[in-house]
């Protein structure tokens, strides 16, 4: 009797853990932003950038797979930071028809902007079903315009001594990432915006020396503790969220996120990134 009354406790335990797992893992988490402070230390930062501040966004996926009105209200707890840059890298929908594009305007209604510059490239899911409608590419991309987001399409610019480079997504049909290292300059501060941070191991880089941000991963969205996440869009699984080093010049930083596909996290909450740049010592 003692081990039957010890079993049917264990059970009720183990089910109401469960339970409580479950909820807080779809109705909480998903919605916990955070904002993830790191210093971002470059080689030939000009003096008056010092201690300017670049806010990342990725990975938004507005459209029907969780209530986007969270992605409003984190806009405009951003806003109150006044971040000098900010840089959106990609994923801005989950595409299934054009009523995405639509949730999207009425988002950006809302978007965060740098006092000294906002700079975007688009993501795999922003190419719509399949990754493969260049038209929804081409809206999206016209929508961030039209509120003064400067997108990037392999291609560069220079605000204020801060060189930034911005590449197509891998998986996307207008993937030419040479033509953003061209515009590479060694004797500049350079940032590139690269949203698959799989694009780090393939030889395009143009002997790049600098800071790389990417999303993508949204960090596996379910990490159990101690453990791997368990699952990563990445052939390198080493990519999975947070700074590397790369070894050769290039620090690649994965931002986890601030949507969801679906709407489930676990141990990895969604962020928002603030850059504090300084010279490399």
């Amino acid at each position: 009797m003692k081990r039957r009354s010890f079993v049917k406790k264990t059970f009720k335990w183990v089910a109401g853990l469960g339970l409580v797992t479950g909820l807080y893992s779809w109705q909480i988490e998903p919605f916990w932003m955070q904002f993830v402070y790191v210093k971002m230390p470059l080689k030939n930062l000009p003096n008056s950038l010092v201690g300017k501040t670049v806010m990342q966004i990725s990975d938004v996926h507005i459209g029907n797979s969780f209530d986007y009105q969270y992605i409003i209200d984190s806009f405009k707890e951003a806003q109150e930071l006044n971040p000098d840059f900010v840089v959106y890298t990609g994923d801005y929908v989950t595409y299934e028809n054009n009523e995405q594009i639509s949730q999207l305007q009425e988002v950006l209604k809302f978007v965060v902007k740098g006092a000294l510059g906002t700079i975007g490239i688009l993501g795999n899911h922003d190419y719509g079903i399949d990754f493969v409608e260049d038209d929804v590419a081409q809206k999206i991309t016209k929508s961030l315009e039209d509120v003064g987001v400067t997108m990037l399409r392999n291609d560069a610019v220079e605000i204020n001594g801060l060189n930034f480079l911005g590449m197509d997504d891998f998986w996307g049909s207008n993937f030419y990432p040479e033509k953003a290292t061209a515009k590479y300059n060694p004797d500049k501060a350079n940032i590139t915006l690269c949203h698959n941070p799989d694009v780090c191991d393939l030889p395009v880089w143009n002997n790049f020396k600098g800071w790389i941000l990417s999303g993508h991963t949204h960090g596996g969205q379910v990490k159990p503790p101690f453990l791997p996440a368990l699952i990563l869009p990445v052939k390198n699984k080493n990519y999975d969220a947070g700074i590397k080093d790369l070894k050769d010049g290039r620090t690649l930083y994965i931002n986890s996120a601030l949507g969801c596909l679906r709407q489930v996290r676990f141990n990895v909450r969604p962020e928002i990134t603030i850059f504090e740049l300084a010279k490399e010592v």
